[in-house]
């Protein structure tokens, strides 16, 4: 088959297998796509036009990979929504990507339509997989109409929304391209090109992430243009995901640092039982990766693990295992077309080893922040942007990644990176998770505090806080050292696995009138 995208594919080999769901099910490409030309078809009756926005409430499986499609190829703007959320948070999301059309599942049919209602969506504009009161099943919107490619195919897009630590989420909107939607699906797997991915129907992709998650739409759906088969996972579960991998003889997949902590967790015995030789990319971003969790895994899985660095706004940077081994700590170096810049507080560019603002380059598909063009301007210098993270480039080019602007410590004036601490802490053994974020001292300005998640079973005392911060001996500064720690039974992350300090650190500043 040549480089032609899922379309392509699906009318030159119906019978390939494009999708198993987590419950066994699988989706020969001949159906997915007769669906897919249904759904557009059914949305184009209904007064759809190019440039308007599908949101979706859909767990892991083919329904979300249908919407999407459809919206590829109709010029609609797909929306995924985080079935996290509450109604008014998935309210506001509707509200805001303008939806035209809500896809609901029944096992998320409450929020949804409470959402629905509050969007003030119409109830022609509602529909479900599987019965929600007031939606109309999705059969019946495909109902009657033809199998055949829908009229006026045009290129779509996804609209994802930033993970909002600050304030409310923003839709990441580019422009439509009017690209024969054939063509965008080779153009836009360009990213998976750079990491090597070979074609065809020999590959299998494992989902282990929400769809809402932005790798989840991009490695996905990416492998699917490519011909691969998609595997997913509802909910994550560290031995099951080995299994998998071993079952349908997994060649990529994307995961964040916290699934390959819970892999690594795993009694020696577990992790042997698998056979995980079939892997050959194991993407992992989203979240700064500790270098020994890291190491760990190459020493499990062997050189497959590939690092980038990006955002739902562009990007950026990619590490293969072999730099990353002659480099440890590094997010690489920029992608054919990527540029990274380094801006000190004075506005100049950093020289190598300095540490500053990671700037970088918007690249062939400029955005906006929807609707919020002082925000979009607050994150752009030249036609380059920032997402608030602190780091610096080596002499040869090598993006080392410090932490967030917002997160850094400063105690007695001295710069404490809290992913440095967390890097440390999380090699104890019996430590699960962690957070570390400044806290006010009246002296000091601030000073180190750690908030620990134990390991199943492990019980909190403060002798074992003691000991385990006692375990950065010879490993960190002293002044780098939390000077206080406590216990949670879970810390918060975002979907992409991004540790959500502020959440932990507003209690401790509310009384000094800084709650960030």
């Amino acid at each position: 088959m040549g480089s032609r995208g899922f379309w392509g594919r699906a009318r030159e080999d119906p019978h390939w297998t494009v999708v198993i769901e987590a419950d066994g099910t699988v989706h020969a490409a001949g159906d997915l796509q007769a669906r897919v030309n249904q759904i557009s078809r059914g949305l184009l009756a209904l007064g759809l036009r190019p440039g308007d926005g599908l949101a979706a409430l859909l767990p892991n499986g083919v329904a979300p990979l249908e919407v999407y499609l459809a919206a590829l190829q109709s010029g609609w703007y797909f929306t995924p929504l985080n079935w996290h959320f509450t109604p008014p948070e998935i309210a506001y999301i509707v509200r805001d990507c303008e939806a035209k059309a809500l896809f609901v599942a029944d096992r998320f049919g409450d929020a949804g339509a409470a959402a629905a209602d509050l969007a003030g969506l119409p109830a022609s504009a509602r529909f479900s997989y599987g019965p929600v009161p007031g939606f109309t099943p999705v059969e019946e919107l495909r109902s009657g109409h033809p199998i055949t490619d829908p009229p006026g195919r045009t290129s779509g897009t996804s609209m994802l929304y930033t993970s909002g630590t600050t304030g409310r989420p923003k839709g990441v909107r580019r422009r439509l391209t009017g690209q024969d939607p054939d063509d965008m699906a080779v153009t836009s797997n360009i990213l998976l090109h750079f990491f090597g991915f070979t074609e065809g129907p020999a590959h299998a992709h494992l989902m282990t992430a929400p769809n809402y998650h932005a790798a989840g739409t991009i490695f996905g759906t990416g492998a699917v243009h490519l011909g691969h088969t998609l595997v997913c996972m509802d909910g994550w579960d560290a031995e099951r995901a080995l299994e998998l991998t071993e079952r349908f003889q997994i060649t990529n997949t994307h995961m964040v640092p916290t699934q390959f902590k819970r892999m690594l967790a795993l009694p020696w015995e577990t992790r042997q039982r698998y056979d995980l030789s079939s892997m050959q990319w194991l993407l992992h971003g989203a979240a700064p990766c500790p270098p020994g969790i890291k190491q760990a895994m190459f020493e499990w899985w062997g050189p497959v693990l590939y690092e980038y660095y990006a955002a739902t706004e562009g990007g950026g940077t990619m590490a293969t295992p072999q730099d990353w081994l002659a480099r440890p700590g590094t997010v690489g170096r920029t992608w054919p077309g990527s540029k990274i810049m380094i801006v000190g507080p004075d506005g100049q560019p950093c020289p190598p080893g300095e540490p500053g603002g990671v700037f970088m380059s918007v690249g062939p598909w400029p955005f906006a922040y929807k609707d919020d063009p002082v925000k979009t301007a607050s994150s752009m210098r030249g036609n380059y942007f920032t997402v608030g993270d602190i780091g610096y480039l080596d002499e040869d080019g090598y993006l080392f990644l410090c932490d967030r602007k917002d997160d850094q410590i400063v105690s007695g004036g001295v710069n404490i990176y809290p992913a440095e601490v967390e890097a440390e802490l999380i090699m104890h053994p019996q430590v699960a998770d962690v957070a570390v974020f400044g806290i006010p001292d009246d002296e000091w300005g601030e000073q180190v505090k750690a908030v620990i998640q134990l390991a199943p079973g492990v019980v909190p005392s403060d002798e074992l806080a003691t000991v385990i911060v006692g375990s950065l001996e010879g490993r960190l500064a002293h002044l780098k050292w939390p000077k206080s720690v406590d216990f949670a039974d879970q810390l918060p992350r975002d979907p992409n696995g991004k540790l959500m300090r502020r959440r932990l650190r507003d209690e401790y500043w509310r009384d000094y009138g800084r709650v960030i």
